[in-house]
């Protein structure tokens, strides 16, 4: 489900749900905010890469379960979602995201809210929140592409394709498939102090996290979640 590496001083979680193109479910969703976590306080680690096993990096939110889910069950679950994405916006550590395939949903989201971001030309891209009442991760998208480019993007749940997302400033840059894995040593300069990456974090983003997560709660918790969710994955399916 997420393996675990280190290599000197940066870790590498990959996420490995390939059959379900690494989608979010609520295992995968608390352990990777679990790791996030413990190595944001790591004194031994400056780096965090993101990676995932198969074709696609990630397709989004786990809809497998959402038959048997209650309304509350998926309240909780875009909350630890929104608590993993501020974790990752926040921690005092370089993060890295590697994308293949499908980046869709809130897996798109971890990818945006990642420091170096990086794809392959092959990637795809995809915030379809708006299809069903979520917002989740509008802010960080904005804060890469600009507040045009992300509603547009959000609104219209669009497609948008590695060359875009690049030269919209959602991707850092694009590597070819067959380097991605270790794409992130050569985009690495070297060491770098927590504290001071942490202080310099705080001083050039905007601090709202408690506003993110009152707007996501606020649509999430709107009544007619779970139909609006089946009605977005019956469109899916047709």
């Amino acid at each position: 489900m997420l393996r675990h590496e280190r290599h000197d001083r940066t870790a590498v979680l990959t996420l490995d749900r390939p059959a379900r193109g690494n989608a979010l479910s609520v295992e995968l969703v608390d352990a990777l905010l679990e790791q996030v976590l413990q190595l944001s306080s790591d004194p031994g680690v400056d780096s965090l890469v993101f990676q995932a096993s198969g074709a696609h990096f990630c397709t989004g939110f786990d809809l497998s379960d959402l038959a048997t889910s209650s309304e509350a069950d998926l309240l909780q679950r875009f909350v630890r979602v929104e608590q993993l994405l501020q974790a990752v916006w926040q921690a005092p550590i370089r993060t890295i995201a590697l994308a293949q395939g499908r980046t869709w949903g809130a897996g798109a989201d971890l990818f945006a809210a990642c420091e170096l971001r990086l794809a392959t030309p092959g990637a795809s891209f995809r915030f379809p929140g708006a299809r069903f009442g979520i917002v989740l991760g509008t802010r960080r998208l904005a804060e890469r592409v600009g507040g045009d480019a992300a509603r547009r993007w959000v609104l219209d749940s669009a497609h948008v394709d590695a060359g875009a997302a690049c030269a919209a400033g959602l991707a850092t840059d694009l590597v070819e498939a067959e380097h991605l894995a270790e794409a992130w040593r050569e985009h690495l300069p070297g060491p770098i102090d927590r504290t001071t990456a942490g202080a310099i974090r705080r001083l050039t983003r905007a601090d709202a996290a408690g506003r993110d997560m009152d707007e996501l709660v606020a649509s999430a918790a709107r009544p007619g979640l779970k139909q609006r969710m089946t009605d977005y994955l019956a469109a899916l399916r047709a």
